[in-house]
């Protein structure tokens, strides 16, 4: 085990001081370099630094030339490429593929960052150290490990390693691939031999496949197929999510053009004793100090605690599946409070804990007997399921842990609430909102309309409602209340007009605040993007409504119907839906009428209702 540095140096004079001539590894990001355990590129280089390795960083490499590739050298082992906590396309375009004017991952929110930056950086130090190994991995590469719907060049794209001069591909949460890798390099085998290590994915010569027994593979459509026929992409969806289980998951190979990629299955989750010590390694919380400017992504999450892993949550518009998984890893207690504690010692320390969480924070402590030797079931889900443990007492006894830590003022969960997980009981929920919120609690129905809200895999209305009635009671004798803030979203696969009417409408009538829209956007390896592609639901294979171009825009603006500047929108949505009868001066009209010059009209008598009806 080497001393851990106060921060992975980013030059030869900071490895020189560390007594480095030549580096381990070297891992390159499309972020700045963060000394925080909610970025890959600290955590993954705190990990091989615990266990023996020198890393060093390359954050943000100039692209258009060789220095800042060349700056540390050529590494001992390999170098490991990701675009940074965030996939480069989103990170660079808007919903509506506008350029993005700012990176809160660069100094000064600077763009930094080239666009699909794995393919480029890899590109580059392969062109400079064709010997070396190079490892792709993060969010980018991982969800592009088989062709996929590119939405950025309405396109099906090859697999990653298909088109990148990479080795191996690390997809999922990289720990225990980059040691395995990092050893068995360092143990003398060839980078061409690690073909057995789960949680990667590689490629194989086309002769060589066609030679081999296939027994045993999952083989998907190839390339060719998938990028021609709809039905065969929505196959080869629904066959590579049922294998992205760490016990019962098999080998997946997809044929393409030139290489066969083969993903392993999912690397083995990690125990709580694993997550307590990565997560306690010694984090500065600060951008590296050669940084003159601030990163903006910093700020909200400096003194946030990720306390477990995984979400089984399986809605249709989230990857997290083919991501962390669906087995929840949950830190303990202990650990998480002397990581607390450490933070309170710190001097930019103000008493906020400002989340403890996870993908979603009340999943902390939940567990399935299933899981440690059967993995989780094919054919059901786990949120649906009576035999799953949804006791949420861990995560209370968590939350007053922290809170009894001296210089703890308060303990925030900004990461998002289950609201259909909540026990029955009041308890949960009232300690939650009387400590741990603040003027807001954040939850996500997203849709209110039957139809969307199945084709999300989110819970129907019904369960929104009564939550929301549960809140609401919560409310009453409080001197300063509180609210509900819902996050929306606007032009979902199987959303018609109609259904945005009916979201607006409920909006009104519940006066739920609108700021937490976000249009759908189809990013790599979900459902959601697998129906916006094919127009199928990938397991059924039965056609699915989607809207896309203008009606996109459309829905949005309903969302945000009491913005002027909407107003044209709305009218043509309203219209779309046959809802003509909301656009007037009654009571539940959600625009007014105009006449010429664009100035409200006095609408007649409303065909609907006339009259606001009592409450």
């Amino acid at each position: 085990m080497k001393e851990q540095p106060a921060f992975l140096p980013m030059t030869m004079e900071e490895a020189e001081r560390l007594g480095i001539d030549r580096f381990d590894i070297i891992l390159i990001s499309g972020d700045a370099y963060v000394d925080h355990p909610s970025f890959g590129t600290a955590l993954l280089g705190r990990v091989l630094w615990d266990v023996g390795y020198s890393v060093g960083v390359i954050a943000q490499p100039d692209w258009r030339s060789n220095d800042d590739l060349r700056r540390l050298g050529e590494p001992r082992l390999f170098f490991s490429v990701s675009s940074g906590n965030v996939d480069s396309m989103v990170n660079a375009f808007t919903p509506n593929l506008k350029r993005r004017s700012s990176d809160v991952y660069s100094p000064g929110g600077k763009l930094l960052r080239p666009d699909r930056a794995t393919l480029v950086y890899t590109d580059r130090i392969h062109a400079l150290y064709p010997k070396t190994p190079v490892v792709i991995g993060g969010i980018e590469a991982s969800l592009r490990r088989f062709a996929h719907y590119d939405y950025w060049s309405d396109s099906v794209r090859q697999a990653i390693l298909a088109d990148a001069p990479a080795d191996l591909l690390v997809f999922g949460m990289g720990e225990r691939q980059v040691v395995a890798i990092a050893d068995r390099l360092a143990a003398g085998e060839p980078v061409g031999a690690l073909t057995d290590i789960p949680g990667t994915a590689y490629r194989m010569d086309l002769k060589t496949w066609r030679s081999m027994d296939q027994a045993g593979y999952v083989v998907l459509p190839g390339y060719a197929e998938v990028k021609e026929d709809r039905y065969a992409y929505a196959r080869a969806f629904a066959l590579h999510y049922n294998e992205q289980d760490p016990i019962r998951g098999r080998p997946v190979a997809q044929p393409h053009q030139k290489t066969v990629v083969i993903q392993n299955p999912p690397a083995m989750p990690l125990s709580g004793e694993e997550l307590d010590r990565i997560y306690e390694l010694p984090y500065a919380r600060r951008a590296h100090p050669s940084y003159t400017e601030p990163i903006p992504a910093l700020e909200p999450v400096r003194f946030s605690v990720v306390s477990h892993r995984g979400c089984f949550g399986s809605c249709s518009f989230c990857a997290l599946t083919h991501h962390q998984g669906r087995i929840i890893q949950s830190r303990s207690i202990d650990s998480i409070v002397r990581e607390v504690e450490r933070m309170a010692r710190m001097p930019e320390f103000t008493g906020v804990v400002q989340d403890v969480g996870g993908p979603t924070a009340n999943m902390y402590g939940i567990h399935c007997g299933r899981w440690e030797t059967a993995g989780t079931c094919p054919d059901r889900r786990c949120i649906d399921c009576p035999a799953l443990d949804r006791s949420h007492e861990e995560q209370l006894r968590l939350l007053r842990r922290l809170a009894e830590i001296p210089g703890v003022k308060r303990v925030f969960i900004a990461s998002g609430i289950r609201y259909d997980l909540i026990p029955p009981d009041e308890e949960y929920l009232a300690e939650v909102c009387e400590h741990h919120v603040s003027g807001h609690l954040k939850v996500a129905p997203e849709h209110v309309a039957k139809r969307v809200t199945a084709a999300m895999g989110k819970p129907p209305r019904e369960a929104f409602d009564a939550f929301r009635e549960r809140f609401e009671a919560l409310q009453a004798g409080k001197k300063k209340r509180q609210y509900l803030v819902p996050y929306l979203m606007s032009g979902h696969p199987g959303c018609r007009m109609e259904n945005m009417v009916e979201l607006a409408e409920y909006v009104r009538d519940t006066g739920l605040y609108t700021e937490q829209v976000q249009d759908f956007t189809p990013t790599p390896m979900s459902i959601s993007t697998t129906i916006y592609h094919t127009g199928l639901d990938p397991f059924t294979l039965k056609e699915v409504y989607v809207p896309k171009g203008r009606e996109k825009r459309v829905q949005r603006a309903l969302m945000h119907y009491r913005d002027p500047a909407n107003h044209a929108l709305v009218c043509e949505g309203l219209r779309a839906a046959g809802r003509e009868d909301l656009i007037g001066s009654a009571w539940n009209c959600l625009v007014p009428a105009r006449g010429k010059g664009g100035r409200p009209t006095r609408a007649g008598p409303n065909p609907r209702q006339t009259r606001r009806p009592p409450r």
